[in-house]
């Protein structure tokens, strides 16, 4: 007898003008399991996704759910028939409530003229939290959420809809150690429930703790399904790259150079305090810590976007004032932004438009912008990071993850900054996008540029960092050398406990 699937995708083919997107992909998961769907930025999964919930429809191929076979489906459809989705891209309506976000098109009614129910509204809100052990005011309004709280609506929002498949995009990707944890209690209650649950990540370690099975795409191509035990980190991504990857962390031996930056009891108020440290040309300065601890504030303050209450900061030995990102641009600073879309690309916008965006002022001449010596820089920042796009005129918003990140790179490379601050450089992107900005990292550092690095990711920490500040609740915990540096002390210094050494 055939094993019996909850969803059969057999033979999915896709084809946008020019780009062959899916070729003869197969995907089998079962009923009460954790299906991982792996693959590079741009190797078919959202493609492959977008397929299942109607969004997309194949030109070949078949998809069978619950043992029906469906020629047509849409979003509305997908939903009545038990499939749901956490997307990576949050898009909350922020100025309604959680309860009203959580039952949007879906509200309680009361009397015959249909009013919200609002009470009833929130009633069920703190029921469907109670469930899942979430603590969150259903009565607060979206925009007054940190993204962590409101990846958790949208994962209890995923749940509502009692499905019998959830699919979830990269869902750790803003929230902390303690809330993947969490998500991973819940998940393993919905297995429990006989629920399925397709789970995308870039996480590797994640895939081991949570996969029953692991799928993996390269290309647009099926490459292979595999009992998560049955494989290890190298296997997969040699799977996921068709090659192994080595040094993966590939940090240059370089000499450490002058003092280039250094902070003095930079205080902003409510988001940290009296926090000092350095960074030296050649060096690149680690920051860890929780989310909430500071991290991003802190280099967003230096940089202008929040100026610091009190403080000082100092550049080759000499105070600046810096009161907005001009300011540190003009200083020869660049910021690569913690999420690329909300506060860094202009997705509508060019390949070229987005990387000379900060430099735009280079190419100027007397008669207006000098679009030829402008073409050629851009074309220069292409091939030296690999950035795959068909043409500098490509809207930035059809590239994958990793190369919309390099295209924010380039941007700042063409500013030529002598500081760099890279806020979760490789949040959301590949393997093999990923191996590329730390060789990418480490060459800037040897060329003598001073990076500071804030990152979620233990091992990138570990692997890139010279030296480590460690930040909680707003302060800085400590600070520990690449020598002296483990998991186990930076996490110490995170939680706010003392160094035991």
């Amino acid at each position: 007898m055939a094993e019996e699937y909850l969803l059969e995708m057999e033979h999915i083919r896709k084809e946008f003008p020019g780009v062959l997107a899916l070729s003869d992909v197969t995907l089998k998961v079962k009923a009460g399991t954790v299906h991982a769907l792996m693959g590079e930025n741009g190797a078919g999964k959202s493609t492959l996704m977008k397929c299942l919930l109607g969004i997309y429809r194949p030109d070949d191929g078949i998809i069978r759910f619950d043992e029906v076979i469906y020629e047509e489906m849409d979003i509305h459809s997908s939903l009545n028939l038990g499939i749901s989705m956490i997307h990576q891209e949050l898009s909350p309506i922020p100025y309604m409530t959680v309860a009203e976000n959580i039952f949007l098109g879906r509200e309680p009614i009361r009397g015959k003229i249909g009013w919200v129910n609002s009470k009833k509204q929130t009633e069920m809100t703190l029921e469907l939290f109670k469930g899942l052990g979430i603590d969150i005011d259903p009565d607060m309004k979206m925009v007054d959420l940190s993204i962590a709280n409101m990846q958790m609506v949208e994962i209890a929002t995923a749940i509502s809809y009692n499905s019998k498949l959830i699919i979830m995009d990269e869902p750790t990707s803003a929230i902390t150690e303690k809330e993947v944890a969490h998500l991973f209690r819940m998940i393993n209650n919905l297995r429990e429930k006989g629920v399925a649950v397709i789970y995308i990540t870039h996480k590797m370690d994640e895939v081991f703790q949570i996969a029953d099975e692991v799928t993996v795409l390269r290309d647009g191509a099926f490459v292979d399904t595999k009992l998560a035990s049955e494989i290890d980190k190298n296997g997969l991504i040699s799977m996921m790259v068709g090659r192994e990857l080595t040094n993966f962390f590939p940090k240059l031996d370089v000499e450490i150079g002058e003092v280039k930056m250094e902070v003095r009891n930079l205080t902003l108020k409510g988001k940290f305090e009296n926090v000092s440290f350095e960074v030296r040309r050649g060096e690149i300065l680690g920051i860890a810590g929780l989310m909430g601890s500071g991290r991003t504030e802190v280099i967003e303050s230096i940089f202008g976007v929040y100026p610091p209450d009190s403080g000082e900061i100092l550049v080759d030995g000499k105070p600046v004032k810096i009161d907005q990102p001009m300011d540190a641009i003009e200083i020869g600073m660049g910021l690569l932004t913690e999420d690329r879309k909300l506060s860094g690309l202009f997705l509508p916008l060019s390949v070229m438009d987005n990387m000379v965006y900060s430099s735009i002022g280079n190419f100027m001449n007397k008669i207006g912008l000098n679009f030829k010596r402008m073409k050629v820089e851009c074309e220069k920042q292409r091939k030296a990071l690999s950035l795959k796009t068909p043409s500098l005129a490509q809207r930035v918003v059809n590239l994958s993850g990793g190369n919309q990140q390099k295209v924010l790179i380039a941007r700042w490379l063409l500013t030529e900054p002598d500081i760099l601050f890279l806020d979760e450089p490789t949040r959301g992107i590949d393997v093999g996008a990923k191996s590329e900005i730390h060789k990418l990292t480490s060459k800037l550092a040897e060329l003598g540029k001073a990076i500071v690095m804030v990152s979620s990711e233990m091992p990138e920490v570990l692997g890139m960092s010279d030296r480590i500040v460690v930040m909680h609740e707003g302060k800085k915990a400590g600070e520990l050398s690449r020598k002296d540096a483990t998991q186990e002390r930076i996490l110490q210094l995170a939680a706010g406990e003392a160094l035991t050494l």
